[in-house]
């Protein structure tokens, strides 16, 4: 299932123009005929700066390797306004939604944050207010483990006083913040490397083969040994649960 998620998000919904990344605002990124991955590694300089005063061409390594940092899915937030713009946004993609449902049906799936970390990286503590309801929010992991931090005000102590715990995430765990930890402040102060699990250490080579019996994605083997997936998940409007 973690396979077929990863291959959903990264070959297919990547690849997809309309969901936009943290690339997007100062590169022109192309849109690939298939999956970002089945570029080869050498192959260089094919996102274009929009200022080249200021950045310089990126290579489909750097790009996958350690530029992109996030994906958006359905909702197209707005990082700099911290907000939804007011435009219809794509479409969330339908089978994720529908699985994501099966597990947390008191939630419609309408955007989500594919984050991408590497060892080293972090996710600052944070709240996630933009939405236009109070529905949970789903979060997702994929690959290696981490160390996910909550706090949630106190209605036993003193005001003010903040119950923090720490959460040892794993390949496959799901969190969904309901309740009182819906508004609560979180992030991630640590990604443990090699940690990934064994049979997904290989992804994306080895998921199938082309029509001459070739591994498309053997070139990028092992690109996930050392890389965190996170799929956060939100719902933005009040009453769309049905």
């Amino acid at each position: 299932m973690q396979k077929a998620l990863l291959s959903r998000l990264l070959h297919r919904d990547l690849s997809n123009p309309q969901h936009l990344t943290n690339v997007h605002k100062f590169y022109e990124v192309p849109s690939p005929a298939g999956s970002f991955f089945s570029l080869s590694p050498s192959t260089n300089s094919i996102f274009k700066p929009k200022d080249s005063t200021i950045h310089k061409p990126l290579s489909i390594q750097q790009f996958l390797n350690k530029r992109l940092r996030w994906i958006t899915l359905g909702g197209q937030y707005d990082w700099t306004e911290k907000v939804y713009p007011t435009e219809q946004p794509p479409v969330f993609p339908d089978d994720i939604a529908q699985l994501l449902r099966a597990i947390f049906p008191a939630m419609k799936p309408e955007a989500a944050i594919i984050n991408l970390y590497s060892p080293g990286d972090t996710l600052s503590m944070h709240r996630d207010v933009a939405e236009f309801c109070d529905a949970g929010l789903i979060s997702v992991s994929i690959g290696c483990e981490a160390v996910f931090i909550v706090g949630v005000e106190s209605q036993e102590r003193p005001e003010g006083d903040c119950r923090v715990q720490a959460i040892h995430l794993r390949s496959g765990d799901a969190v969904f913040m309901d309740g009182a930890s819906r508004f609560a402040w979180h992030g991630v102060p640590q990604v443990v490397p090699g940690t990934c699990p064994e049979w997904l250490k290989d992804w994306p080579s080895g998921e199938e083969m082309n029509k001459n019996g070739a591994d498309p994605y053997e070139s990028w083997k092992g690109w996930m040994a050392n890389k965190r997936i996170n799929l956060n998940v939100r719902q933005m409007w009040e009453n769309e649960v049905t």
